[in-house]
């Protein structure tokens, strides 16, 4: 294995260290087999992020991390309303997103150009907490609580994803779908977004892009359906794998 096109971060059994790695197995869906305890094996990378080399060193994963971390983030950037059935919906409330991490520095770039400065792609959980968002016509404060947008289980490289219009995106609560949508159904595209955030402004290597949820099933359903203490909120993409996350409440 020469080249990164799976990469996870993730503490290792045998020094109890964290580390980059290429997987073994990319066909794996890493997040299920991480929650399930099975094992999991990566190549060593050294290097950055931006920056891999896999080696030849075989590593076991004890606890498996968000592939990019909170050092490699400069800037993460969200989109609301960028899919056809949730714009006509008008509300979500866990929020299932395709994350686009960029991998150089651009400025004013070129619609057509717009997917070479992309590093790779990963699953996320724009996770809203409605009572604070009513209360204002700004909703960053909402989305923004520490642990409120988890990342992963895997970045996957945008070689190994040529068109990341045509993924399948679903968010899966307590094991109900409760969201079910394509990529294909994006108002704006990927190349889009990024021609968009980057006029005038320079986009760092580590900014992560939010690209928009598909409609589903929160906080004006009913009955409402909202994230509850101990649930089970799962984000599933195809060709990236299911980021598994369980719900838990600060005691004030």
């Amino acid at each position: 294995m020469s080249q990164a096109t799976h990469i996870i971060r993730f503490l290792a059994q045998e020094d109890n260290r964290i580390h980059l790695g290429q997987l073994v197995d990319p066909t794996r869906n890493v997040g299920l087999d991480s929650y399930d305890g099975k094992e999991i094996k990566a190549y060593l990378i050294n290097g950055s992020l931006y920056n891999p080399e896999v080696t030849k060193h075989v590593y076991t994963v004890k606890t498996l991390l968000s592939p990019v971390s909170k050092e490699d983030c400069n800037y993460i950037r969200c989109l609301g309303l960028n899919y056809k059935d949730h714009a006509a919906d008008g509300t979500s409330d866990y929020e299932a997103e395709l994350a686009v991490v960029i991998g150089k520095d651009g400025r004013d770039i070129p619609e057509a150009k717009a997917l070479e400065y992309i590093l790779g792609y990963t699953a996320s959980n724009d996770v809203s907490a409605r009572a604070l968002q009513m209360t204002t016509s700004q909703w960053g404060f909402s989305k923004g609580l520490d642990g409120s947008c988890p990342l992963g289980p895997v970045l996957v490289t945008k070689d190994a994803i040529p068109d990341p219009q045509t993924l399948g995106i679903k968010a899966i609560y307590n094991g109900r779908t409760v969201k079910d949508g394509n990529t294909k159904d994006m108002i704006f595209t990927i190349a889009k977004q990024i021609s968009y955030l980057s006029q005038g402004t320079t986009l760092e290597a580590g900014t992560v892009i939010l690209t928009g949820t598909p409609a589903g099933i929160g906080y004006f359903r009913e009955p409402r359906v909202v994230l509850e203490d101990g649930g089970d909120i799962r984000i599933e993409i195809e060709n990236i794998g299911t980021l598994v996350n369980k719900v838990r409440y600060e005691e004030w």
